[in-house]
């Protein structure tokens, strides 16, 4: 179908061009307001793009805030919980499971949003009429130089997603990473804050977290070597030790703490400063320091009732008089005095 001379003049030759200059024309049938639409197409096309940018952005934002949202709220059971009863989340797995989400939730909303802008401007510039090859090239070349120059940074940020993502440890636990140890206060991608039991706070970047020992995951043992004297019958003091730890594991207002009945695995060592005897206590997370301080102190209790001895340190002096050695003497022993040794005819020995 030919064209309108005057179409042609205002809108261009091809019919790919100019949709709305011609569809003006067509409308208006005038030549000027063809060219108006013409002129004003490429703004209305830029326009058109940010406003689906911003619609998309915030599409976005309240998708990944909707399921953020799902994945707090939904009950999680605990490996220590009866399996009949419903799981409802404690305080620590409740901040926990907030901060993780929470931060994984802002890494995606933060990504998303930066990948649909930056396509909007490629597009804008592309309608403004700038080569975008030379560009592209030119970005690329910054993005090496800042990569190189901010590897760090890059390493701390994905130990950091992965840590969240495998759930290695969170707000609230006790974890070892080697030269710092303490209680979790608070996590990011790029640093964790610890606490230690000094009170000293220590920030560690993520990328340089070599190993990671979680004391508060899952489940927690409470370990008490408990040293008696030489000479203590080690069956009794086995039966002392075993009857104590299961009164605890009886009593109402430690039971929830304790998740198995408290085992003695036997003699851990013999030395010269006493015998010791493993208990070992299985107890919910961050719960076993409190449970082994409880059950030192009624051990010593049933031992002082069971007449049971406690490991004492001892040492021994002899002194060699005139080439006769006195009967050795205990100083442990009230009222033992050491015999006077005369002036320059003997010497003293410490063993």
């Amino acid at each position: 179908m030919a064209l309108d001379p005057q179409q042609v003049a205002a809108c261009g030759p091809r019919a790919s061009q100019g949709w709305l200059c011609r569809t003006v024309f067509r409308v208006s049938g005038s030549q000027d307001a063809a060219e108006v639409a013409d002129a004003m197409a490429r703004p209305l096309r830029i326009v058109l793009i940010l406003v689906l940018a911003w619609i998309a952005a915030r599409f976005t934002r309240r998708f990944v805030a909707k399921v953020a949202r799902g994945m707090r709220e939904q009950p999680r059971s605990s490996p220590f919980r009866d399996r009949g009863a419903t799981p409802v989340p404690t305080d620590v797995e409740m901040r926990r499971r907030t901060q993780r989400v929470d931060t994984l939730a802002t890494v995606l909303r933060n990504v998303a949003t930066v990948l649909i802008w930056s396509i909007a401007g490629l597009i804008v510039l592309g309608e403004i009429g700038i080569d975008l090859a030379p560009l592209l090239a030119g970005a690329g070349v910054v993005g090496i130089v800042l990569g190189l120059g901010a590897q760090q940074v890059v390493r701390d940020f994905l130990a950091g997603l992965f840590m969240l993502l495998e759930d290695q440890y969170g707000v609230g636990d006790v974890i070892d990473m080697g030269e710092a140890s303490g209680t979790v206060e608070w996590v990011s991608l790029r640093v964790t804050r610890l606490r230690d039991v000094e009170g000293v706070v220590w920030w560690v970047p993520n990328g340089q977290v070599t190993r990671i020992g979680n004391k508060s995951q899952q489940w927690s043992r409470a370990l008490l070597d408990v040293a008696v004297a030489p000479d203590t019958d080690i069956p009794i003091a086995t039966e002392v030790i075993q009857s104590t730890a299961d009164g605890m594991w009886r009593d109402p207002e430690w039971r929830d703490r304790l998740l198995d009945q408290p085992e003695v695995w036997g003699v851990e060592d013999i030395g010269a400063g006493g015998i010791l005897l493993r208990l070992v206590v299985k107890t919910v997370p961050l719960e076993q320091w409190n449970v082994a301080r409880e059950l030192r102190a009624r051990i010593k209790a049933a031992f002082d009732a069971a007449g049971v001895s406690l490991p004492v340190q001892q040492q021994r002096i002899t002194y060699e008089v005139g080439g006769l050695l006195p009967p050795p003497v205990d100083p442990l022993v009230s009222g033992a005095r050491a015999p006077d040794v005369p002036d320059g005819s003997g010497t003293g020995t410490d063993q």
